[in-house]
């Protein structure tokens, strides 16, 4: 088997594979062999039919099969081997009909050939990088939230805007007495949560309330009718929820609150467990500030990401594309296209294309490889960003390192972490390759520019 390229264009070509009979002949009767052993065929016993009766039965369909499969092995080999670099598919040039009498035949593909890219990133290229600024108001924030989040529910003296309210519900005639028939609804060991309230008018309702007041509400309005939440806090069933819609009054017995930690060495290392010996609150602050910045910077990567994506393809996106090619390739693949209306979809795809190719330059000239141990640490990174949001900030190595191992068993969740890890390499790179215009900015004005970019 003779496989050759002919270039047709600059970024066009054609393979051509010349196929004789002895290329693929033994293939053939191997599988017109395995048709008689294991397929029963009328009139014959299993396994005793004869080569040239197999041949005039199956023969057409085998040799059809075998050098499809063949003749394109034989390409793709072709295009390995020679390192070339093409775009798309090969696209057969034309359908050939298969007899059992032709024995040599000659196959052609089109092909699209990948153009000669020079991207050179050094500090001419200027890319703008954006660093929000920790601002007070950040830092105190964040203060207050892991107080409240290592805090402790006590009983309180007055309703505040996280309290739990406990005490006894009771249903209301329209007049605002309590109902006392068989029927009324009267719970002794309500609680309630305003803080959850939908209708917020409800939950003002027990703003600054003590203990020993009382506060008519209406139930329904607090969960918008939510079956669920008032089965719950009237202790009805779900098939009367919908339509309790009576005011309650409720006697308040207990007020819970929540009360913040206090500073000090033991809440520094419920925050910071795996860090440094904080021991005062100047060491806390400043590690606290870290810990937002650390946060932030996510943004102002993907942001730069996106601006160092634009300006490499302004840059170095110059180049062209085998258009034609493509364009017989994107009708080839999709139903929906034809040659009247591909022209659209094709300039669609040009941006995305360009930077696919200029990708795959940069990640070879800066040597850019995602390992098995760069994989396993970033997969424990995402792990510890989940836990945070659920407020567990003290997970010890052994289980970020586990939790880390489950996510990337799952096939299409671990491709996407590694096509991850292997664009923020990239992009890490290029911010030490470039120039970088750095700005420091607020939050606001860190949004303003995202949102306008």
């Amino acid at each position: 088997m003779q496989v050759t390229l002919e270039k047709t264009g600059d970024l066009e070509g054609r393979i051509k594979v010349e196929v004789n009979q002895s290329d693929y002949i033994d293939k053939v009767n191997q599988e017109l062999k395995e048709i008689g052993r294991n397929r029963v065929i009328p009139g014959f016993r299993k396994g005793h039919v004869s080569l040239d009766q197999l041949r005039r039965r199956f023969g057409k369909e085998v040799k059809s099969h075998v050098l499809n499969e063949e003749v394109y092995r034989a390409v793709i080999d072709y295009i390995r081997e020679n390192k070339l670099d093409i775009l798309g598919e090969p696209l057969p040039v034309a359908v050939q009909e298969i007899s059992l009498d032709q024995p040599d035949y000659t196959f052609e593909y089109e092909v699209g050939l990948a153009p000669e890219i020079n991207v050179e990133l050094n500090d001419q290229v200027t890319i703008p990088y954006y660093t929000i600024n920790v601002d007070d108001k950040m830092v105190n924030d964040q203060d207050l939230a892991l107080r409240e989040r290592f805090g402790a529910q006590v009983p309180g003296e007055q309703v505040d805007a996280k309290a739990l309210v406990k005490g006894a519900i009771m249903q209301l005639n329209e007049d605002g007495t309590v109902k006392t028939d068989e029927g009324a609804i009267q719970v002794i060991d309500g609680i309630v949560a305003p803080m959850y309230f939908k209708d917020k008018e409800q939950a003002a309702l027990f703003a600054d309330k003590k203990v020993g007041d009382k506060v008519r509400f209406n139930p329904w309005k607090t969960c918008e009718g939510n079956a669920a939440e008032l089965s719950s806090m009237l202790h009805i069933s779900k098939e009367q929820a919908p339509e309790m819609k009576d005011d309650f009054e409720m006697a308040i017995s207990e007020i819970i609150v929540l009360k913040p930690a206090e500073h000090g060495e033991e809440f520094y290392k419920e925050v910071f467990p795996g860090g440094a010996n904080i021991t005062n609150e100047e060491e806390y602050f400043a590690e606290l500030r870290k810990m937002i910045a650390a946060q932030l910077a996510p943004n102002s990567e993907r942001l730069f990401s996106r601006d160092a994506h634009n300006v490499i393809l302004d840059t170095f996106g110059n180049f062209d594309l085998p258009a034609e090619f493509l364009k017989k390739w994107l009708v080839a693949r999709n139903a929906e296209l034809t040659e009247e209306n591909v022209n659209a979809e094709f300039e669609n795809m040009v941006p995305g294309i360009k930077w696919e190719l200029l990708q795959g330059k940069i990640a070879q000239n800066l040597d850019i490889k995602v390992t098995e141990n760069d994989l396993l640490d970033f997969a424990k990174a995402v792990a510890y960003q989940q836990f945070m949001q659920y407020g567990m900030t003290n997970m010890d190595d052994e289980t970020l390192t586990n939790y880390a191992r489950r996510i990337l068993e799952d096939k299409n969740y671990g491709r996407r972490l590694r096509e991850e890890l292997a664009d923020r390499k990239m992009f890490n790179a290029i911010r030490a390759k470039v120039h970088l215009d750095e700005k420091n900015v607020s939050l606001d004005e860190f949004k303003a520019v995202a949102e306008a970019k």
